[in-house]
């Protein structure tokens, strides 16, 4: 579970300073300052709070690897592999996933574009 939500935070953190910083690009020279000031801001926040998640997540690292020492005592090999396959699935699994949700996200809104231009 708390890999689960480590994940999803790194996953939702850095879509957020994505969208920050590409906003912070498309600002044009006469954009006002404090616009720019409250990017910034914003920007420093995040990267702030993405540093944080990497420690959350290094730490739930260690602890998986705690209870995969502690799991190989009572599961036999074949067993074994399958969890360290399932850890090592899960969190690649939920990255697809949140890819693939922001994806239909996007489309779904090019779509009510589309439609509103028609």
């Amino acid at each position: 579970g708390d890999l689960d939500k480590v994940v999803n935070l790194l996953l939702s953190l850095s879509g957020r300073l994505a969208r920050v910083e590409a906003a912070l690009n498309s600002l044009g020279p006469h954009a006002p300052a404090e616009d720019k000031v409250a990017l910034r801001e914003k920007q420093r926040l995040l990267v702030a709070q993405l540093e944080d998640a990497k420690e959350l997540k290094e730490h739930v690292g260690r602890r998986e690897e705690a209870v995969g020492a502690m799991v190989a005592r009572y599961l036999p090999a074949e067993h074994l592999q399958d969890y360290q396959h399932f850890v090592k699935m899960k969190s690649a699994l939920i990255a697809e996933q949140r890819e693939l949700e922001e994806k239909i996200k996007l489309g779904q809104e090019q779509l009510r574009c589309l439609r509103e231009s028609l």
